[in-house]
């Protein structure tokens, strides 16, 4: 059942939100060649504590850390570790937070100095692929159509997109209904209604959209090796058009 939020809830959810937003922009600025992503799990948990907020991610269904810190061909749920970031890099960073009783979650995907034009074009792709879905985020639409706009623009442009992962419905839980699918016809699937909140998260492949787990059985990486980028906002759907509520 998908449940819809009050606008003293989505508010509620804002204030979390702002916090992800907050923290993902401090881990953006220190993400430079040299610097490990345990490093950044570090300062993502020293910001944490300094907002009295509670990690998403660390300990959800045995998930270790508090970032997700995917690299190069790293999808998502990546584990931070000693790897050290080299020039050239890209960088996928996912990052959520429970406060006041809800969830706020978002991505981003990061170039590390300066990078290929390849991966500077995968990663305005799936960022772009992010805002044309938020914009059929609105009542009246369906479901894919928020779909299908990711896979369109993805597709338009020579990548692919991931099949295994799917963006989700957010509040007093991390995951809930709607699944949201990051490719498929338009027209399909529930209406959307004033008072939901969408997170919603195109991952897209330079190369083939298979993926593959890692021994570590979080990681998820291309299955050819290829790049990958990862963008991701928690959206309210309202009668005025869609609230992004993890951009400042």
């Amino acid at each position: 059942m998908i449940e819809l939020k009050t606008p003293e809830e989505i508010k509620k959810m804002r204030a979390g939100n702002l916090i992800v937003a907050e923290i993902l922009s401090r881990i953006q600025e220190e993400a430079k060649p040299g610097v490990t992503t345990a490093d950044l799990e570090r300062l993502a948990e020293k910001l944490l504590a300094k907002k009295r907020a509670v990690s998403a991610f660390k300990n959800y269904q045995g998930y270790p850390s508090t970032l997700c810190t995917s690299v190069n061909e790293g999808v998502i749920h990546g584990i931070p570790s000693k790897r050290v970031l080299k020039e050239g890099d890209i960088l996928s960073v996912d990052f959520g937070v429970f406060y006041r009783g809800y969830y706020g979650d978002a991505a981003i995907s990061i170039p590390i100095g300066s990078v290929s034009d390849e991966a500077q074009r995968l990663l305005d792709t799936a960022e772009e692929a992010l805002y044309q879905a938020i914009d059929k985020a609105r009542v009246g639409n369906r479901l894919s159509d928020i779909s299908a706009a990711i896979q369109s623009y993805v597709e338009q442009r020579g990548f692919s997109v991931v099949r295994d992962f799917v963006g989700h419905g957010i509040g007093r839980k991390l995951h809930e209904e709607p699944q949201i699918p990051n490719f498929g016809p338009p027209g399909m699937g529930v209406r959307l209604k004033a008072g939901m909140v969408l997170a919603i998260e195109p991952m897209i492949n330079a190369g083939k959209s298979e993926v593959t787990i890692l021994s570590d059985g979080w990681s998820a990486v291309t299955k050819d090796r290829s790049l990958s980028a990862h963008f991701e906002h928690s959206v309210a759907i309202t009668e005025n058009g869609p609230f992004i509520l993890s951009k400042p």
